[in-house]
């Protein structure tokens, strides 16, 4: 069982930039995902990225802001958030999804971390 750990997460102000990391406890050969869920919230698909690096995905609301990139010699997922806003403050998740498609679906994810508060204050 792949465990995944989110870390980065922090106070920062509106227009500030912040970079989440995962890190995997072993190799992933699958897509992997970013998500959030704010109090009171669904949880949000943010951005995924297939095994290879090549093809990624990114939700409306934070295409053009955030890049999704991970290192697979490293075993590592990160998630650079540029021009934060009010309302991206939220728990972020990594997840492995089940398989090597790109998904925006959380329930394609078979593995997830354990969440890593951002908050973004005026």
């Amino acid at each position: 069982q792949v465990q995944l750990v989110e870390s980065g997460g922090g106070l920062v102000q509106a227009g500030e930039s912040l970079r989440l990391s995962c890190a995997a406890s072993g190799r992933i050969f699958r897509t992997m995902g970013w998500f959030r869920q704010a109090p009171g919230k669904e949880r949000e698909f943010l951005a995924a990225i297939s095994w290879s690096g090549d093809t990624t995905d990114y939700s409306n609301s934070v295409k053009g802001r955030f890049t999704i990139s991970r290192d697979n010699a490293k075993n590592t997922l990160s998630l650079q958030m540029n021009s934060l806003k009010l309302e991206d403050t939220a728990v972020y998740y990594c997840a492995a999804a089940k398989g090597i498609t790109i998904t925006t679906s959380e329930y394609d994810y078979r593995n997830w971390g354990q969440g890593t508060q951002v908050t973004v204050s005026s």
